[in-house]
């Protein structure tokens, strides 16, 4: 598939595609960050960037979806394709609707809580680019997918153990009401939910590869 790819001329779109994906993760991490330190100027502006983001990375589905079914291209592989394109794509959105999120529902963090929600975000953040990686090898260097999908699958329980440490400090404490504490549950599933999809991404993905491969 990759000289096909390459000859195509969509090669590149697709790394473009890709690198919005992992852009919108970078983006999502540096707007909550702005956030847990009140500057709002660095979060708005975060806010823009990855609305920014998704919109471009939608254009480039769209536009490689079209490519594939309109020039009939890879016909063999197209189905698979597509459905990586947009699972890609809905990872793109969740980061960029947990940071529309957090700009709506304004949760307050307890300042002790801070470094686990950091903690928690960069294991989904680690966990995408990974799957970003994998997608890239799937597409020029089937041998290497395997070397990153099992850091997808590394950094997602690393995501499981911090998510489960955070809602157990936030349920334990006594000074704040349960409806605060059902709050900050709320938004540890959004940031934890992010790499159990990239997991399921990659889940895919190897059924992907072994259909490549027979």
């Amino acid at each position: 598939m990759p000289n096909i790819l390459k000859k195509i001329g969509i090669e590149s779109q697709i790394d473009d595609f890709m690198d919005q994906v992992s852009e919108s993760g970078l983006l999502c991490k540096s707007g909550i960050e702005a956030y847990l330190k009140e500057n709002c100027e660095a979060f708005d502006s975060a806010l823009t960037a990855i609305r920014d983001a998704e919109h471009r990375g939608d254009m480039l589905r769209k536009t490689l979806e079209n490519d594939l079914y309109a020039k009939t291209l890879i016909p063999e592989s197209r189905g698979d394709v597509m459905e990586l394109l947009e699972s890609m794509d809905a990872l793109l959105g969740r980061f960029n609707g947990l940071l529309w999120q957090f700009d709506i529902e304004r949760p307050q963090i307890c300042q002790d809580l801070v470094d686990d929600f950091r903690e928690l975000l960069q294991c989904s953040v680690e966990a995408v680019e990974a799957t970003v990686r994998s997608c890239r090898a799937f597409f020029k260097d089937l041998n290497a997918v395997a070397d990153h999908v099992h850091k997808v699958a590394y950094w997602e329980k690393e995501s499981d153990k911090v998510s489960t440490r955070l809602q157990r400090a936030i349920f334990s404490r006594e000074d704040i009401r349960l409806s605060h504490k059902m709050h900050l549950r709320f938004f540890v599933k959004l940031i934890d939910r992010i790499a159990d999809e990239a997991e399921d991404v990659t889940d895919r993905l190897n059924v992907y590869v072994i259909k490549r491969m027979l």
